[in-house]
């Protein structure tokens, strides 16, 4: 054999460069093809679980509302020690608290003491395997998990989570004093005398066209940054009648177009301001435990995934136990899931007309929805 006829040998058993460079480039464009189409399953199986998780939380409010005659509000309760306790929503017990042994939780209920407030287990861990168990059905898969923790514990815990509020309605705030047009609401304490006995005969607009439950992304934790999660704390109670803590105006249509615009205008000119500061409030749905605003509580003001922030209206700037709006939002693609007082799952699409968003949250104005609405 010659030496040519040797080298033709030995090369035809190979690729050259050419060649595979052509192979690389061909399954490169194959996988940019097939990568959109894979995270699209990912997150379509995402969406199913996080609509499961949320008819779960349905299906519990119906069967305790069945059990009691009444669905259950956030409420304080007395700390040791301390005669005179606050129903602003700080130390309040949240309605995913009271549901829990109607969504497999049953465990983690026999572990807290319902004669204490909230927030005596959150700041010395009184109550500490609850506050800080994470409950995968209050997770949606699609939302990062919380970063912070909570103060007082040694070791330091981690929130636990929550992306699934309770809706108050289209109202700027919870207390029953000033009557929430929604199925949620803050109450006095017990002890006190205090109750509200909404049932399914006060859902006069039907349980299919009312929210009980909608969704939210869970907060950055990152005051340095505007997120569409972020609560800013205008640092005042009102703007024109909208507003107040026991204001009953502060419902739809909120005193009228020009005075809700007012609020839209006043909590964005404040967002790049609060950067850095304690008026960015990144902290949204940090825990199930607490029955206030932006942890267990929101509202149906805006449509998904606003142009507009959330808002906090806080003249001293505490937490957010406040008057505020604190609405819809998600990582789905187009809108956010919420769950309908008949148990129902409903997907609200991010372009919803916003008369039609504050119908959805009330229970008794009287509404009437078609399906191809939102």
């Amino acid at each position: 054999m010659t030496l040519a006829n040797s080298y033709r040998a030995r090369r035809a058993g190979g690729f050259t460069l050419i060649e595979l460079l052509v192979v690389i480039a061909i399954i490169a464009v194959l996988i940019a093809l097939l990568l959109p189409a894979v995270q699209a399953a990912r997150e379509a199986a995402r969406r199913a679980q996080c609509t499961n998780n949320l008819k779960q939380l349905g299906l519990a409010l119906a069967n305790y509302e069945s059990s009691t005659g009444t669905y259950p509000q956030s409420y304080s309760q007395v700390d040791p020690g301390n005669t005179n306790a606050s129903d602003s929503g700080w130390g309040c017990w949240s309605p995913h608290a009271l549901l829990m042994p109607y969504y497999e939780q049953r465990n983690v209920y026999n572990t807290i003491n319902f004669s204490i407030t909230s927030d005596e287990g959150l700041c010395n861990g009184i109550q500490q395997t609850a506050a800080i168990t994470r409950i995968a059905s209050l997770l949606c898969p699609s939302s990062p998990l919380p970063i912070g923790t909570y103060w007082g514990y040694n070791p330091p815990n981690t929130f636990p989570g929550n992306n699934y509020f309770a809706s108050v309605g289209a109202s700027f705030t919870p207390w029953t004093s000033s009557k929430p047009t929604g199925i949620f609401s803050i109450i006095p304490i017990p002890s006190q005398g205090g109750g509200l006995a909404i049932g399914v005969r006060d859902i006069v607009d039907g349980t299919s066209n009312t929210v009980c439950f909608g969704e939210w992304r869970t907060g950055d934790f990152n005051n340095a940054k505007l997120s569409i999660q972020d609560a800013i704390n205008i640092r005042q109670n009102q703007v024109g009648n909208v507003g107040g803590w026991n204001d009953q105006a502060s419902h739809a249509p909120f005193g009228g177009s020009a005075s809700f615009q007012a609020v839209l205008n006043t909590c964005a000119g404040a967002a790049k301001g609060s950067l850095g500061t304690d008026n960015n409030k990144s902290q949204l749905g940090r825990s199930w435990v607490e029955g206030q605003f932006g942890w267990t509580l929101g509202t149906m003001i805006l449509p998904p995934n606003p142009n507009y922030p959330n808002c906090n209206m806080e003249a001293w700037g505490g937490d957010m136990d406040a008057p505020g709006m604190y609405n819809l939002s998600s990582y789905h693609p187009g809108g956010a899931n919420v769950a309908m007082a008949d148990g129902s799952v409903r997907f609200l699409k991010s372009t919803t007309n916003m008369q039609t968003i504050w119908a959805l949250g009330t229970r008794d104005n009287g509404e009437v929805l078609s399906s191809d609405s939102y």
